[in-house]
């Protein structure tokens, strides 16, 4: 699919967003006054304006707020309300250390569940379509509740917490891919399936439906070379797991801890263009692009 620049932006730092509350929400670190508000502060940034850009890329934002309406049975829907309901715990919660210099644990836990939530279901918001192989998968949400916390953790300090996190995030990403490479081969669906003309003989492409590109093959039929691929995939562990941990495993100082946390995001950025990029939708059986 066709890799958006606003979904890429979203995916990640919302996600890092909502990691640093749900340390937060839990006493991670332990922190008052203006280090609280610091912490928060950066929290709030990366959530918000990760969901922000998210509606960069919809035709008419505006018409966004209607998505709540929805929430028996869209995980978009699902997704806004569990991050309005996190994001006012959080505030609250955050008030409490900032002026009162209290811990509220309740609503701290709350905020916590309700962060976690929201990355959830961001990733089923993928993992329901079956329209895409490489997404209907339960290493979806892995993935992204791994990237989130263990990205959390990072920006919250945690050492122990998110360099065992990171680690866990490249192993399911390593195997999200080696999944997703046979994904689409193992789901069965063929140019034979999608035209349901399997049953009288082999089906080909006798010439292109049109001559020219349209929006399905703009969107839903972007390719990117093999060679590049793997080269990306390299690179991105690289960035958001090995030099992390690495950086993590020395003495602590504060300009290496704002290395471990540009490689990161530099890595997951590169990791969720990949996943956009390499997500073959069915729609291109029709074309032969798959």
């Amino acid at each position: 699919m066709h890799p958006a620049p606003s979904v890429i932006f979203f995916t990640v730092f919302s996600g890092i967003g909502f990691g640093l509350l749900f340390f937060l929400g839990l006493g991670f670190p332990a922190v008052t006054g203006w280090s609280a508000f610091a912490f928060f502060t950066i929290a709030y940034l990366c959530a918000v304006g990760g969901l922000v850009s998210s509606t960069f890329h919809l035709g008419h934002p505006e018409r966004a707020i209607k998505a709540f309406t929805q929430w028996r049975s869209s995980w978009l829907s699902r997704e806004g309300w569990c991050a309005v309901i996190a994001l006012l715990l959080m505030a609250l919660h955050g008030m409490g250390l900032v002026f009162f210099d209290q811990h509220w644990g309740l609503i701290g836990f709350l905020g916590s569940v309700f962060s976690v939530l929201t990355v959830f279901t961001t990733s089923m918001i993928y993992t329901q379509l079956k329209t895409i192989p490489r997404w209907n998968s339960p290493l979806t949400p892995a993935m992204f509740m791994s990237f989130a916390l263990g990205g959390g953790a990072l920006l919250a300090g945690q050492v122990s917490w998110a360099m065992g996190l990171i680690a866990i995030a490249a192993l399911v990403q390593v195997a999200l891919w080696l999944r997703g490479d046979g994904a689409l081969a193992g789901s069965g669906s063929n140019l034979a399936t999608a035209t349901g003309l399997g049953s009288i003989g082999t089906v080909r492409a006798f010439e292109p439906p049109h001559t020219g590109t349209n929006y399905l093959l703009k969107e839903f039929a972007y390719t990117v070379g093999r060679k590049h691929s793997m080269k990306l995939r390299v690179i991105s562990i690289v960035l958001f797991a090995v030099v992390p941990v690495v950086l993590l495993m020395m003495p602590f100082s504060h300009l290496l801890a704002l290395l471990a946390v540009v490689s990161h995001v530099a890595g997951a950025l590169a990791a969720r263009w990949l996943f956009f990029a390499e997500a073959e939708h069915v729609v291109g059986l029709y074309y032969g692009k798959r």
